[in-house]
């Protein structure tokens, strides 16, 4: 498909551009008449770029053109072969005019449908993307964030290859921290945040690469180096609003995923000594009542995304400056492991065996160890065992951290908004970015009062009791009860004139 042109069809205005957009994509082709195919694609490829450079239509306006082509006919009837076209494309075309609608049509097609970025990876569409992100730093804005959105949907999707990874060098991974840089002065700009995403999912594929390099009995086989890592281990001064952003996403992040996605970088940078002191101080404490509140939030069953919060608990407490006194938050941190490992509310259920070794290993920290009820202890007792020297706090398996997962899109529960019964914690007051945090208080039951009897007419009454006589009949009427006395001031001179009125009659 890719190439010039075969036709090009004489537009004078938007509602035009719109019918002939509709009607190339309701073309009726058979399954094998791949030349036709083409002939349409070629067009509606034509018109979905004009949509741009002619008629200057927003970039939803050439999602809206992706949109109508897989709904339509033609793609329906022959998905596969306009999927593979348009890969092909991707590989093939280097106009900016047509790249926009290929990218968009890809990425929507792929959100529906996983199979398209399976194919992409196969196709090696991944150092494709990676040359036209480099090529087109300049070029169309809104073409480059699509493209780093295309490239992070296909890498969390499906594992990359390593000849994939080895495209990735310092140059691109600098570039994307460069540009975090450049943009920090809005946090909410729709730029930033597909930056972010792009080096979280770089951060993960390296991890799981690593992994199965650990796992691989081939003793040739070498890790790569993790290039996000090293960018920050060199040039982390440079590159501080990257690490903000970080915990803002944090703080923010509702989806599972996404938050795995941040607590494995994390978990890297402090385990890593270059980058021990790479977050302020005050960010860190940030991060921690960030993880604090999140911890009591999590409800029962998300045990592996808890797990990943204690493993990321650990060594932010013990290599960070959140180590030097004066210490942040130390009986707060204690009554939450406490509570992690069973004990001092009801309303936590018995902690599994993998969260009382990670409680026990944060409760090993040195300076939450003043305590002979420690919550480590608590943790060891309640486990029944003795630990074994590769069960301590320095035995931390970046196998273990990498291997957790979880469906993109699936939203983490919260214990507070489905109402469950929060803990004993003290509140935590402190300011973070753009949220004060404050640990969950309990739900208490609200006593629902009787349902007041309403009027024919809609107005509610105030249910009374019928009373007769011994004979049957009907009590006499009580009087009303005479009203309140009139407030003075406006009305003193009508009230002057009643008593003069009765003085009279006497």
């Amino acid at each position: 498909m890719a190439g010039p042109d075969s036709e090009h069809v004489d537009i004078e205005n938007e509602e035009q551009l719109w019918n002939e957009i509709s009607n190339i994509v309701a073309t009726q082709c058979a399954s094998h008449a791949y030349e036709t195919i083409d002939d349409a694609l070629r067009i509606w490829l034509s018109l979905a770029s004009r949509c741009r450079t002619e008629f200057a239509l927003s970039e939803d306006d050439v999602a809206v053109c992706s949109q109508h082509l897989l709904q339509g006919s033609l793609f329906i009837a022959n998905a596969e072969y306009v999927r593979t076209q348009i890969i092909y494309s991707l590989l093939q075309d280097d106009e900016t005019a047509h790249l926009y609608p290929i990218a968009s049509f890809l990425l929507l097609d792929g959100r529906a449908n996983e199979t398209t970025f399976r194919m992409m990876i196969e196709e090696s569409c991944f150092h494709r993307l990676i040359e036209l992100i480099n090529d087109h730093k300049e070029d169309d804005r809104p073409l480059h964030r699509l493209l780093l959105e295309l490239i992070y949907e296909m890498s969390r999707i499906q594992k990359l290859r390593v000849q994939d990874l080895i495209h990735v060098d310092d140059n691109f991974v600098s570039y994307l921290f460069e540009l975090t840089e450049m943009l920090s002065d809005d946090a909410n700009d729709p730029y930033h945040y597909p930056i972010v995403r792009v080096l979280l999912v770089l951060n993960e594929q390296y991890m799981v690469a690593s992994a199965t390099a650990v796992a691989d009995p081939n003793p040739l086989t070498v890790p790569l180096t993790n290039r996000v890592v090293k960018c920050l281990s060199l040039f982390g001064t440079h590159y501080k609003t990257f690490g903000e952003n970080l915990i803002l996403l944090l703080n923010r992040e509702t989806e599972t995923s996404m938050q795995l996605l941040i607590l494995k970088l994390l978990y890297l940078l402090f385990t890593t000594k270059a980058t021990y002191e790479y977050f302020y101080t005050n960010d860190l404490h940030v991060l921690l009542d960030v993880i604090i509140r999140n911890l009591l939030d999590l409800p029962n069953e998300l045990m592996s995304l808890r797990h990943t919060y204690l493993r990321v608990m650990y060594p932010l407490l013990a290599h960070t400056p959140l180590s030097q006194p004066p210490h942040y938050k130390k009986k707060e941190i204690q009554k939450v492991i406490k509570l992690l490992a069973g004990t001092g509310n009801t309303h936590f259920e018995a902690a599994d065996e993998t969260t009382l070794r990670l409680v026990d290993r944060v409760a090993k920290v040195k300076w939450l160890l003043d305590d002979k009820n420690s919550a480590g202890e608590i943790a060891r007792r309640s486990l029944g065992i003795s630990l074994s020297p590769t069960d301590t706090a320095s035995n931390i398996s970046v196998v273990d951290v990498a291997e957790v997962k979880e469906k993109p899109g699936v939203q983490t529960r919260s214990r507070k908004a489905e109402g469950e019964a929060e803990t004993d914690l003290s509140p935590v007051e402190v300011m973070t970015i753009g949220t004060k945090l404050v640990a969950p208080t309990p739900n208490r039951a609200k006593k629902i009062p009787p349902e007041v009897p309403k009027h024919r007419y809609g107005n509610p009454c105030v249910p009374t009791v019928q009373h007769v006589n011994v004979n049957g009949t009907p009590p006499k009427k009580i009087p009303p009860k005479a009203p309140p006395p009139r407030r003075k001031g406006r009305f003193k001179a009508v009230s002057a004139a009643s008593e003069e009125t009765g003085s009279a009659s006497k």
